[in-house]
């Protein structure tokens, strides 16, 4: 025992003649980066953000396809940051149906898709929800579905739940051809201000999406 305490002592003697040079070498500094990379690295999955498909659901209601979704949204401090400043956050939910095809890759049928686009206005202090089935440049015309929130919790619902959404005529499918339904929800980094998306790239709270694929029943031509 005698001897295993005197090979750690003389490890860790910063007296030693090896450790003393290797940390005037620069020893100090690379422990030091070593210990905020580490710090660093696990506060980001710390506060990474929560994004799970709690429910798909897809009915047929006259003669067309619905769909009902709900999604579990979290967002990071980062996001929430940008939202305060004034930056306008942009999010997508697509359905497409993908006709199978047994020769090559499946191929686009129809579909649908939502765009929301979510900001603060300080002066009011309220939350401004933006709907529309085009991207940014529609977002702004007339027509399209506007919500004011008193907070952020009650706006992300809004966005989190697609009830009875139409995403297909039935007259754009074939009942004797197999289709599937992929769903996605992300968050549209495309729509952010230049600085924002280089900040996003290197960030996983900025990181967040969904995707699920689910064949279509023979129930909905019934």
């Amino acid at each position: 025992m005698g001897f295993i305490t005197h090979g750690c002592k003389s490890v860790f003697d910063t007296k030693a003649p090896g450790i003393r040079a290797w940390l005037l070498r620069g020893g100090w500094w690379l422990l030091a980066s070593l210990i905020v990379w580490s710090s660093t690295l696990i506060s980001a999955f710390a506060q990474a953000p929560a994004i799970e498909l709690t429910e798909l659901r897809l009915e047929r209601q006259d003669n067309a396809i619905v769909l009902t979704s709900n999604v579990r949204l979290e967002l990071g401090p980062a996001v929430e940051d940008a939202l305060l400043k004034g930056v306008a956050i942009h999010f997508v939910a697509e359905a497409t149906f993908m006709r199978e095809r047994w020769y090559w890759y499946d191929t686009r049928t129809t579909g649908a898709a939502r765009h929301y686009r979510l900001a603060y206005q300080p002066l009011t202090r309220r939350w401004r929800l933006t709907l529309a089935n085009e991207a940014s440049g529609a977002l702004a015309a007339s027509g399209n579905l506007s919500q004011q929130f008193d907070n952020l919790p009650d706006a992300l619902s809004a966005i989190r739940r697609n009830l009875q959404w139409k995403v297909a005529e039935l007259s754009d499918l074939d009942p004797d051809t197999k289709y599937n339904l992929n769903f996605q929800f992300r968050i549209d980094t495309s729509q952010l201000p230049r600085p924002f998306q280089i900040t996003a790239g290197g960030q996983n709270e900025w990181n967040l999406a969904l995707s699920r694929t689910v064949r279509l029943g023979n129930e909905l031509w019934r």
